[in-house]
């Protein structure tokens, strides 16, 4: 049969969007659908912004392979684009002996992730790049950075659209029907609902994901995994950023910690923490900053009291729930879920910014596109 689109991709964040990107440079016509008035409004607007190198992920996981390969496919896109980034570097700090030890099995995972230019840094060594620092030993990952992400999303919507594909906006996606001779039947809804056929679809929908899945007829509901809220806070600095890279320590269960980084602006930002929430609540609660002063002071003592200013919040669409050990990107297939030409992504936290168009060649390659 003859199809309206040959893929239709649900979300314009940054996955979504890496997603369209790939498939249309196979020579596929896209269509984008977001449910937003504009792109990346979800998980995509609120994040560090980083860069990651591919330190942390366990061996074979897809995170390890795609946070590499995408980041070094980001920095050629933004590189080619003249989209603007700070490849500024990071150090992994330890700032009690205690951590000392960490620094080695974080070390000997970024190798083995194939993670370029890792170096082990004294004490001194460390104080010598960020004097203000409070720390034993620390790690240095030069290939970290930050970047202008929406720009980046920008550029991404341009070079669908450039290929005759379509990035269609406050067009939510109300469901679809598999067709008996392949393919599905999209329900496209917005201010002019519509129906549209396509021959792939792809769910990249972030928060919605668990909320999507269950619209697809035929999707087995015990393949759908269960979601979790797991907001990140942020605060701004008020005064001169006392770093010029970016300050890890190490990690925290569930997440990489509370971190510190210089935005393109100048200005020094420190989140996200991590409060498992019930509903999409972006409220900055003035009393965390407590915490805040307190984790900070670890590894910046100087860290001014009242300095820091409630900035936003963000919510990562997590695949476990507190004290649970965190899981993997899960790209579900036909394996998984029995449609054909379905690609339904879940629990794309971070690094999946870093990792977008590595995922979104994961997907085209999957879907044999």
């Amino acid at each position: 049969m003859v199809f309206d689109f040959d893929a239709v991709v649900v979300g314009a964040g940054a996955v979504g969007l890496a997603c369209g990107y790939a498939l249309a440079r196979r020579g596929l016509t896209v269509a984008v659908l977001e449910k937003e008035e504009i792109i990346g409004q979800g998980v995509s607007s609120r994040n560090s912004e980083v860069i990651h190198g591919g330190l942390y992920y366990p061996t074979g996981s897809l995170k390890a392979r795609l946070c590499v390969q995408g980041r070094r496919a980001l920095y050629a896109f933004l590189e080619a684009r003249k989209i603007d980034f700070d490849r500024c570097g990071k150090l992994v700090v330890a700032s009690e002996t205690a951590d000392v030890e960490r620094l080695d099995a974080i070390l000997e995972q970024a190798r083995t992730n194939g993670v370029e230019g890792m170096r082990r840094l004294s004490r001194a060594e460390a104080l010598a790049l960020e004097p203000e620092l409070r720390v034993e030993a620390a790690l240095l990952s030069p290939q970290s950075g930050v970047f202008a992400s929406h720009d980046y999303m920008s550029a991404l919507q341009g070079e669908i659209e450039a290929a005759n594909g379509a990035v269609v906006l406050a067009t939510p996606f109300e469901g679809a029907t598999p067709l008996e001779a392949g393919g599905f039947s999209v329900r496209a809804g917005g201010a002019e609902p519509t129906t549209l056929t396509c021959r792939l679809l792809v769910t990249a929908p972030g928060l919605s994901a668990q909320a999507v899945a269950a619209t697809i007829e035929g999707f087995p509901a015990g393949r759908i995994p269960a979601r979790h809220l797991g907001k990140g806070r942020y605060f701004r600095l008020t005064g001169k950023a006392p770093f010029s890279r970016l300050i890890y320590p190490p990690p925290i269960p569930g997440a990489l910690g509370t971190h510190y980084r210089r935005d393109l602006g100048g200005q020094a930002v420190f989140g996200p923490d991590l409060v498992f929430v019930e509903t999409e609540d972006y409220t900055v609660e003035p009393d965390a900053a407590e915490g805040f002063y307190g984790y900070i002071r670890r590894f910046w003592p100087a860290l001014p009291d009242g300095a820091l200013s409630p900035d936003y919040a963000g919510i990562r669409p997590k695949l476990h729930g507190p004290g649970e050990p965190q899981p993997d990107f899960q790209l579900d297939g036909e394996d998984i879920h029995g449609l054909p030409g379905l690609m339904a992504l879940f629990g794309i936290e971070s690094p999946g910014l870093t990792s977008s168009l590595a995922i979104g060649e994961e997907v085209a390659d999957r879907l044999g596109a």
